[in-house]
């Protein structure tokens, strides 16, 4: 539980350390990001618990990663981060999940996601800013990445690459559990300065 609470004193301190250089108040990240601003005073006081898109919103918003808002300092030249030490930022009723597992630094940082869909699960999500591209590399299962209506079906061994500012949606197909690694690549510019 302390692990928890500390998670979420740092997610606190972040959005409000990228809040205040970004110069939002409470009331204009909240309609930007169409987040409450109770939520956004709960979530800056340590309290509540954001889902996942409300993060990406909020990301998006601010022009940085889902990771600054999460993550305390960096601890070193190295990070190597075990899937089962990081908390699923999304997970379906059938068993999926999304793991943010870490995001490179620089002036165009790049998010690592492991991800795991049950087949006819799926996680629609919206678009992103202008300029972040996504790719899926599933290296077991099937699953039909699905990029403004479109469906393109994804095997294992196989990679996609999209622009992330159209809808998006990742859904399990076939029998058995679909395995991939994604990537957000973030446009350099404000995103980088995290």
């Amino acid at each position: 539980m302390a692990e928890a609470e500390e998670a979420l004193r740092t997610l606190a301190h972040n959005v409000r350390t990228a809040r205040n250089r970004a110069g939002l108040s409470l009331d204009e990240l909240g309609r930007r990001a169409k987040v409450s601003k109770g939520a956004l005073v709960g979530l800056e006081k340590a309290q509540g618990n954001p889902n996942f898109a409300t993060l990406v919103r909020l990301a998006d918003t601010l022009g940085v990663s889902v990771s600054a808002l999460m993550e305390g300092p960096s601890e070193g030249r190295v990070r190597i981060v075990t899937a089962d030490a990081t908390t699923p930022l999304w997970t379906g009723g059938k068993g999926s999940e999304a793991r943010l597992m870490l995001t490179t630094s620089g002036p165009a940082p790049v998010e690592v996601w492991r991800w795991k869909l049950e087949p006819g699960e799926e996680y629609p999500s919206h678009p992103h800013q202008p300029g972040v591209v996504e790719t899926v590399s599933v290296t077991s299962g099937r699953m039909t990445l699905v990029v403004d209506g479109i469906e393109h079906p994804v095997e294992a061994g196989q990679t996609a690459a999209f622009d992330g500012d159209a809808p998006h949606t990742y859904r399990g197909s076939g029998d058995e559990t679909c395995h991939l690694i994604m990537t957000v690549h973030l446009p350099p510019g404000p995103a980088g300065t995290a």
